[in-house]
C-alpha cells in the first residue's frame, strides 16, 4: 500500500513545488515592474511645474496624484505643535524626523517634514533645539505621503517625542484641518536650523527582484527537472537496461 501511495506523494509534492516557486518567481517579476513604473513616475513628475499652495490636495485620492511633485508654500508654523519621530535615520545614524503643521491662510494645514536632528545620546528625553520663525515662511520641497510607519507596542501617542504620527488623529488632537499628504522640505541653509535634509525616494531596486525572480524559477526548474529524471526516465532506463541484461 505505501509503494502505491508514494508516486502519488512525489507526484503532488513536486506539482505543489514547482507551483509555489513559479508563482513567487511570477510575483517578483511583477514587484520589478511596479518599481520601475514608481521610478518612471517620480521622474515624470520632477519635471512638472512646482505645485502652490492653492494647489494642495484636499482629499487622498487626489493627494495620491500629487505624490514627488515639487512644491512650495507660504503659511506660518505651529511650532507648538512640532513632533520629534524617533529611531529615524538619515545618512546611516540615527535621530529624529522633525515635523511641524504650517498653518495655510485658509485655515487648513500641511505637515511638513523638516529635516532630521541627531538624538542626546546622554539624555534620550531631551529635545534638541530647532529654530522656527514666527511669522509668515514660504517653504520648498517635495509632495510626499505621511511620514512612514515604524514598528510600536502602543498605538497610545502624545507628546513631542513619537514613535509614528497619524495624520488623522493627529488632525483631532490638534483641532487643526490637516491635508492628507506631507511636505518633504528641500535642503536649505543648515546654519539656519541645523536640520539635515539629506531625503531619499523609494528606490528604484529592478535589478534585485529580477535577480529573485531568476532564483526562483530556477528552483522550479530543478524541481521539475529532479521529477522528471527520478520519476520518469531513471525508471525507464533501469528497466530497459535489465531488459537487454
Amino acid at each position: 500500500m505505501k509503494q502505491r501511495r508514494r508516486p502519488i506523494t512525489v507526484l503532488v509534492a513536486a506539482l505543489l513545488g514547482t507551483a509555489v516557486t513559479a508563482r513567487l518567481g511570477v510575483w517578483q517579476l511583477d514587484r520589478a515592474d511596479q518599481k520601475r513604473a514608481l521610478h518612471d513616475l517620480i521622474e515624470q513628475r520632477a519635471l512638472q511645474p512646482p505645485l502652490q499652495t492653492r494647489d494642495l490636495a484636499s482629499a487622498p485620492a487626489e493627494a495620491a496624484q500629487q505624490h514627488y511633485r515639487l512644491v512650495r508654500v507660504q503659511g506660518r508654523w505651529l511650532a507648538e505643535r512640532t513632533v520629534f519621530l524617533d529611531n529615524r535615520q538619515m545618512r546611516g545614524h540615527p535621530g529624529f524626523f522633525v515635523v511641524t503643521p504650517l498653518l495655510l491662510d485658509d485655515g487648513s494645514a500641511v505637515l511638513v517634514q523638516r529635516g532630521w536632528v541627531p538624538r542626546n545620546a546622554q539624555d534620550r528625553a531631551r529635545l534638541p533645539a530647532v529654530a522656527t520663525p514666527s511669522g509668515p515662511v514660504s517653504v520648498a520641497g517635495r509632495v510626499a505621503p505621511p511620514p512612514s510607519r515604524l514598528f510600536e507596542f502602543s498605538s497610545q501617542a502624545s507628546g513631542p517625542i513619537r514613535q509614528n504620527l497619524d495624520l488623522a488623529e493627529f488632525s483631532r488632537e490638534t483641532g487643526v484641518a490637516l491635508r492628507p499628504l506631507s511636505v518633504q522640505q528641500s535642503a536649505g541653509p543648515a546654519e539656519a536650523d541645523g536640520l539635515l535634509r539629506d531625503w531619499t525616494l523609494p528606490p528604484s531596486d529592478v535589478p534585485k527582484h529580477l535577480g529573485y525572480a531568476f532564483q526562483w524559477f530556477a528552483m522550479c526548474a530543478l524541481i521539475a527537472g529532479l521529477y522528471v529524471w527520478f520519476q520518469i526516465l531513471r525508471p525507464r532506463l533501469g528497466a530497459r537496461a535489465r531488459a537487454d541484461g
